[in-house]
């Protein structure tokens, strides 16, 4: 994401991407609306729920986990470190991800940067009570040193594997100044890949691209690389691709797509700083060597939007015309726009007027269920439902 500021400035400066047609021009189709789920949070970023749980989970930048339950935002969060998180810029608390089995461990991680800017991925327990996690059982499970206030990622995942993936942007600044996204030395710029089960604090899987010449100049907890800020990323839960919605620099926004059947993102180089979108970087107009780069199956210029916003694959049972449909947004423009991919194509894409909340799209999120859910920085968290 881009520093709230300009984010915002953007936001005004923005007119309804409507206006503009879109992938689906005026006349999209209007079977889709949204549903209040809850509103009054402070800047959600994140919303989540355990396997087989129907309460929601809602992450706030400031520091607090929520939870909406039975229908209703309880008052009591479930999980405040607000006095552990700097806030500043893209700071904040960022992320959630639910162990699979939260049910019998009652672990979850969250991202967040801390009092010093610096990246913490940490893993907490639940209490006793079920709404209420146990705050002093915080174990770091990964420090990374952030060397600007930008680009901090922030998804955390469980993947299909059941090792966790974690999203980091190259460290902030512009044009990533450090060389973070091709530098195999470095965790930044990267989609990370951790086993929390096969050693303290994690075991770096055997089949990570990079373990068999790990040390100073290669990160064996490297999965994928050439990342700028990769503002959400998400399997498909049916067959384990792997979406990312990565935020680029002043000119493009893309969409990254890895499939399952290709190791959904081993050892793939998406491109930054090299390409920005399906473009050269810094010069657009220029040729430069592609050699070895993964490019991404959709992307869109600065004319349409400023900061993608990565979703899901909808897997559902409500909405069945739906299964298979990848969700995403633009935060600055707040349309919501989607596609299938199909044998590496995309297909299919569509914009969504009446799904737009009318403000900043911070997020994306899936119930227990597989049920969609948008999260705005005004507050809101809004469910897609089929219209009566």
């Amino acid at each position: 994401m881009r520093s709230l500021p300009i984010l915002l400035t953007a936001l005004m400066a923005c007119s309804d991407s409507t206006a503009n047609g879109g992938p689906g021009g005026p006349d999209a189709p209007g079977d889709l609306v949204l549903e209040t789920v809850a509103t009054g949070l402070q800047f959600p970023l994140d919303l989540a729920s355990p396997p087989g749980d129907s309460r929601l989970f809602v992450v706030e930048k400031g520091g607090r986990i929520r939870i909406i339950k039975d229908g209703a935002l309880l008052s009591r969060p479930f999980l405040d470190i607000s006095a552990s998180v700097s806030t500043g810029s893209e700071q904040g608390l960022l992320g959630i991800a639910f162990d699979p089995a939260y049910a019998s461990n009652g672990r979850f991680v969250v991202n967040y940067t801390n009092v010093n800017g610096d990246t913490r991925i940490s893993a907490f327990h639940v209490s006793t009570d079920p709404d209420l996690a146990d705050a002093g059982s915080e174990t770091v499970l990964l420090a990374v040193d952030q060397p600007f206030a930008n680009h901090n990622g922030g998804q955390v995942v469980f993947g299909p594997d059941g090792y966790l993936y974690i999203g980091l942007g190259d460290g902030g600044s512009g044009g990533d100044p450090m060389g973070n996204g091709q530098s195999l030395g470095a965790l930044l710029g990267k989609i990370l890949r951790i086993d929390l089960n096969g050693g303290t604090p994690y075991r770096i899987p055997p089949d990570n691209p990079f373990v068999a010449t790990a040390g100073p100049s290669t990160r064996g907890e490297i999965w994928s690389y050439g990342l700028r800020n990769p503002w959400r990323f998400s399997f498909d839960r049916a067959n384990g691709d792997l979406y990312i919605g990565d935020v680029g620099q002043n000119a493009f926004e893309e969409i990254d797509v890895s499939p399952a059947a290709s190791g959904a993102g081993r050892a793939l180089n998406f491109g930054w700083n090299r390409m920005e979108g399906t473009h050269c970087y810094p010069d657009p107009s220029a040729s430069c060597d592609r050699t070895g780069l993964t490019g991404p199956v959709l992307d869109y210029s600065h004319s349409d939007g400023c900061s993608v916003t990565g979703g899901y694959v909808y897997r559902g049972a409500a909405i069945p015309s739906l299964v298979g449909t990848y969700f995403y947004s633009d935060y600055c423009r707040g349309w919501i726009r989607s596609f299938r991919f199909s044998n590496g194509t995309v297909t299919e894409p569509q914009d969504w007027p009446a799904l737009s909340p009318g403000g900043s799209v911070t997020s994306f999120g899936l119930d227990s269920a597989g049920e969609l859910y948008i999260l705005t920085g005004e507050g809101g968290v809004y469910r897609i439902v089929q219209s009566d």
